[in-house]
Order: C-alpha cells, then structure tokens, then sequence
C-alpha cells in the first residue's frame, strides 16, 4: 500500500510517499480501508516534538474509511461498517486502528467530514467538558477560531449554550464564522483584545480562554479571565514558548490553567474518557447541532499543497486528504 512518511531535517519538515506492507491488525484492532484522512497542525509543527529529528515516521493522526479485517478479540464490530477513529499512520490507503477508537460513522457525515471528527473533538471534548467545565451562558474566548481545533471548539460551546468571542487576523474567517454561532469577532493577530472582553463580560471577564495560538496572547489573557476562570493551553503556532504570569491575578481569581495534549498519555489514557465522548458529542453532531467544518479535501498524491494551505493558515476548519479508492 502507499502511505505518507515525514521526518524532521534542521528547521524543516520532508515528507514521504513510501510503499509498504499492508498492515496486519493486532487481535484488539480492525483494519479500515481508509477514504479519508484530516490534517491536524501539530503534527508538522517541529516545537510540538511529535517527530524525533532526522527519523522519519508514518504520518496522519486520524481517519475515517471501511473496516476490511478484524483482529481475533473484536466483537461489536464487523467487515464493512463504517468507522472513524484516531490511528498512526492515517495517511495511508490503510491503517491498523484500535477497537475502543473504532466509532461509527453517524449517517449524515460524508467521510471527509468524518475524518475530521475523532482527533479534533475529543480534544474539544477534553478542554471544554473534562477540564474546562465550560456551562451554558458562559462566555468562552477562542484565540485562532478559525483553525481546526478553534472551528470544533466554537460549534461545541454552542451547542453547550455558551457565548463565544473569537480572534482571528482575517476578516473574511470571521464573517464565515458568524454563519456557525461566533458571537463577538474580535479582528486582530496578537495582542489587543481586553478591552473587548471585558466590555462584552459586563467587567466580569471570559470563563473559559482556549489558546491555539501560544505565549504571545498569554498574559492579555490572564487579564481578562473572570473570577474562577479556566485556561486551556492548546498549541503555540506563534513558537513563543514562554510568556509572563500574573500571581497575583492567578491567585485572587483564583484560576485554573490547564495543558491540553495527548502527547505523554498511554494509550489507555487516550481511550478513558471515550465513553463520555461518545455519549455527549457524537449525538450533536448525528443530529446536525455539530457539523464539521471541511475547507478543503485534497486528492491523496496532494499532500503537499495540503500542508502548505495549513501552514500559510488560508483555511476555516478543517483540511483533509481523499485516498483513492
């Protein structure tokens, strides 16, 4: 089969079509034939530390497709459902995917839409639910709403009953987003949104801070979190890995700042709270409350061109590579 392999060479990302063995599914796994793959940022992002320098691996976090085989312990699950989970190696015509990751695919997503969900919402799930205890007419600041991750977070926290303020440097992302709920758009890249904040709060402040972006929105941040406030660390595309706190802010309001990333969890870590997930989530989106945001499906040899648009952020949502099938 082809799959896509990467390493990392000094400063900058070199990917790989390679073709390799079809993979053989471990007695808890399925083999899915995947159509569908989605692009995830911190995969290519070289501070993320996803990828040992100079090694190249299999790439592609998440995939949605048809299951070809099954492991000789699976039960629950047969040839020819249709699945989405996470799995190493999505970018591939293949993939071996863990049982437990294995969710069927509501009839309403295409598989593109599909393979943008599993990855990407169960971190929206881990920030606003788990951690984040986000509740109805809270208001939630999202800084870079139109990645991925912020397009999942704004579609959740509305169908959550919460009130979203949003930042994004274009204002073109900002008019689409309006369309799925955003509340407040703040226009700008950076620094200068707490004026807003606290003006829109009524001088109380965001609940909830998801930051996408990194350390250079970081101690704004922390000025206009509310009392009792939570702050969920996502990525740092800005590459500012460090950033001033304010004790005394932290400790008077009395705030909880939190990481949010699966990078040292186990594999059981990773599936604990699938439960939940599936229980909350995956109803909204069945229903249409949710609906996953795809800018751009690319064909399978376009891998490229599709790291290039995620990197030059000309996307709202998600991007996603077709495989051919």
């Amino acid at each position: 089969m082809k799959s896509y392999w990467m390493q990392t060479v000094g400063n900058k990302t070199v990917l790989e079509m390679r073709d390799i063995e079809r993979p053989t599914p471990a007695p808890t796994q399925v083999l899915v034939r995947l159509h569908a793959a989605s692009l995830n940022r911190g995969e290519f992002v070289i501070g993320h530390g996803l990828h040992k320098g100079g090694q190249a691996s299999a790439i592609g976090m998440e995939g949605a497709g048809v299951i070809e085989a099954l492991g000789s312990e699976v039960k629950g699950l047969k040839v020819g459902d249709k699945v989405m989970g996470r799995c190493r190696g999505a970018f591939a015509e293949y993939a071996a995917m863990d049982e437990v990751e294995a969710m069927p695919i509501p009839a309403t997503l295409t598989f593109e839409q599909a393979a943008s969900v599993p990855l990407t919402y169960l971190v929206v799930h881990d920030m606003l639910s788990l951690q984040g205890k986000l509740l109805p007419n809270e208001w939630l600041l999202i800084h870079g709403v139109s990645s991925g991750v912020g397009v999942a977070a704004l579609q959740t926290a509305k169908a959550m009953g919460a009130k979203v303020i949003g930042t994004s440097g274009s204002p073109e992302k900002l008019a689409r987003l309006k369309e799925h709920g955003l509340d407040v758009p703040l226009c700008l890249r950076g620094s200068g949104f707490e004026e807003t904040v606290m003006k829109v709060t009524d001088g109380k402040g965001a609940n909830l801070v998801v930051d996408t972006v990194g350390g250079s929105v970081f101690a704004e941040s922390i000025r206009c979190m509310a009392f009792e406030a939570r702050f969920a660390m996502v990525g740092y595309v800005d590459g500012v890995l460090s950033a001033e706190l304010d004790l005394l802010a932290l400790h008077s309001k009395r705030l909880r700042l939190f990481g949010v990333s699966n990078k040292l969890r186990s594999a059981a870590q990773r599936a604990e709270f699938l439960p939940e997930f599936k229980a909350e989530v995956i109803p909204a989106i069945a229903d249409g409350r949710i609906r996953p945001l795809v800018d751009q499906a690319f064909a399978f040899d376009q891998l490229e061109q599709a790291k290039a648009m995620m990197e030059t952020n000309q996307h709202v949502g998600k991007i996603v590579l077709r495989m051919p099938v």
